[in-house]
Formats: structure tokens, sequence, C-alpha cells
């Protein structure tokens, strides 16, 4: 009977508790040199993302560029260079 209590303790402690635990510790402010450094850091976030989706872009460019030259040819790569068993009598 003494252990059902004790849980029963705990367990309402622990649900308590549990809102302490989501409270959000307000952010202090910043000063001048702090401002002007996050803008530095986000821009050059920005310029590395712009960065990276031209070359994204670039590559997509060239898979599309090879994958039409190699089927422009008619039918597929491994379509040429498997060859059935049947064919080979």
């Amino acid at each position: 009977m003494n252990r059902g209590k004790l849980f029963a303790a705990a367990a309402l402690a622990f649900a308590l508790s549990a809102g302490l635990a989501h409270a959000k510790i307000p952010v202090a402010p910043m000063d001048d040199a702090a401002k002007a450094q996050a803008e530095e850091k986000k821009a050059k976030a920005g310029e590395a993302a712009k960065k990276a989706a031209e070359q994204l872009a670039k590559a997509q460019d060239r898979v599309v560029e090879r994958y039409k030259k190699e089927h422009a040819k008619g039918g597929t790569p491994a379509a040429k260079a498997v060859k059935p068993a049947a064919a080979k009598k």
C-alpha cells in the first residue's frame, strides 16, 4: 500500500513539473554589434544557399543533357548492353 502512494505522489509531481519544462526563457536583447553580426551571418547564409542552388541547377542540366544524348539513339543503354540468352543461337 505504501508503494502505491509513493508511485501516485511521484506521478503527480512529474505531471505538475512537466509544465515547467515547456516554459521558454526570454531572449536577451541584442546590442548593435550583435545585430550587425547576425545580419552578416544571415547574408552569408543567403549567398551560400544561392550558390548551392546554382550548382544544383547546373548538375541537373548536365544530367538532362547526358540522358538526352544516350536516349536519342533509341533504346536504353542497358538494353543494348545485355543480350538475351535466346538470341545467342
